[in-house]
């Protein structure tokens, strides 16, 4: 879990998914209720998950990290945040459609 939330991608949007579920909770007060009473049962649910495969994870724990790090090699674009690869993805779109355009009208 270290090991992914140290990748740019999955930290920036784990942050944007928390931030939009503050802003929900804080902006509609009919919500709040069912947002604590989720946070309270996924609470409950992870803890006793986690403990019973604390041993496994541990285990596995060598083979993940050796895993991400080829991953990250392979694929730079999670060492970026999210709102770097939205403009860079828009950016790419945007030069294609331009060259398409200027294919047809040639």
């Amino acid at each position: 879990v270290k090991e992914l939330s140290t990748l740019s991608l999955l930290s920036s949007a784990c942050d944007v998914v928390s931030a939009a579920f503050a802003s929900t909770k804080e902006s509609h007060p009919c919500l709040r209720p069912v947002c604590d009473a989720a946070e309270k049962g996924v609470q409950s649910c992870v803890q006793p998950v986690l403990a019973t495969l604390e041993p496994h994870v541990a285990a596995a724990s060598d083979y993940t990290s050796k895993g991400l790090s080829k991953l990250g090699e392979k694929l730079p674009l999670l060492q970026k945040p999210v709102g770097q690869v939205l403009c860079d993805t828009k950016e790419l779109l945007a030069s294609r459609v331009a060259d398409v355009k200027g294919a047809v009208s040639s």
